[in-house]
């Protein structure tokens, strides 16, 4: 029986975690891979206060020793859902179940999969989610980035200096990117836009590898194929919220309807980090959130006993 239970390690968990144990919470968080979230997939973290640049992956593991420092346990395991019990909150894991007298889900977001024939079956074997992690492999070659986004135009910059020819795959001619992102993209040579278009496959080589890239423009319905073994995706994100229904209340994109308060209607349950609706989804948000919930929390629990 533990006073509190963070479901996810990312940087909402994490924070949430610390600020447990600063208030006296015995504290479990229950990740289902590894702590950090999206930022351990981040070559260089240089928005986040008093820290100008570092690892992603350096910033996660530094995060998560200290909340075990200050005594919150981690283990890995797939949460499946929440059942109440009066008071008390039954955690379902694969490997479980768990009690707490209060929840906090922060499972935040994951990326969304090219909707097109090939774009799942050759993930990992030329799609790619992160630029950073993956962007190596295609050095001196062409790859596309498919999106129109800040994290598109991020990682086509960071493409850019690897890539002999970076491609921007966007289904409007707008980009919904920060205008300084867009001018710094523009002002690469070796990036080039095909808007409107939309992908239309993705083909394979022998080897079951990314050969190409077929695009259709949907304002003509011209096709084209672009000879590129790398394809980037950054086409939204899908909150992790399916298995909390019962206790969290989702609009109609599966993002929990909660404030700044973080409180997710239901007593003793609060929502932090990207799985929520906000206006900004980013690290010092999400750690934020977790300092909120967190410390909702504990005021609740004290109440309780």
């Amino acid at each position: 029986m533990y006073d509190l239970i963070i479901i996810g390690g990312g940087p909402a968990g994490l924070t949430a975690a610390v600020y447990a144990r600063r208030a006296g919470l015995s504290t479990l968080i229950l990740e289902i891979t590894v702590c950090g979230g999206q930022i351990i997939n981040s070559q260089s973290v240089e928005n986040f206060p008093a820290i100008p640049q570092i690892e992603g992956w350096r910033l996660a593991d530094t995060w998560q020793k200290q909340a075990q420092a200050l005594g919150a346990q981690v283990m890995t395991a797939a949460v499946t859902g929440i059942e109440l019990e009066g008071e008390r909150k039954l955690v379902h894991t694969a490997k479980g179940d768990f009690e707490a007298l209060a929840v906090i889900v922060a499972t935040g977001a994951g990326h969304r999969k090219l909707d097109c024939p090939g774009g799942a079956e050759l993930s990992g074997r030329g799609v790619s989610t992160c630029a950073s992690c993956d962007g190596a492999f295609f050095r001196g070659r062409k790859v596309a980035v498919v999106g129109g986004g800040n994290t598109a135009f991020e990682d086509a910059l960071y493409l850019s200096s690897l890539c002999e020819t970076v491609y921007i795959v966007h289904r409007r001619r707008e980009f919904r990117a920060e205008r300084q992102l867009v001018d710094a993209v523009k002002g690469k040579a070796n990036v080039e836009f095909l808007t409107p278009c939309v992908p239309v496959e993705v083909l394979a080589d022998e080897k079951r590898r990314v050969a190409a890239l077929r695009v259709r423009n949907v304002e003509t319905g011209e096709e084209t194929t672009l000879d590129t073994p790398g394809v980037f995706t950054a086409i939204g994100m899908i909150p992790h919220n399916e298995a909390f229904a019962n206790v969290l209340r989702l609009d109609e994109a599966g993002y929990a309807i909660a404030g700044e308060d973080c409180e997710s209607g239901t007593p003793g349950v609060w929502v932090a980090g990207d799985g929520r609706q906000k206006a900004l989804r980013q690290l010092i948000t999400a750690a934020a959130d977790g300092a909120v919930a967190a410390t909702a929390a504990a005021k609740y629990i004290n109440s309780l006993k």
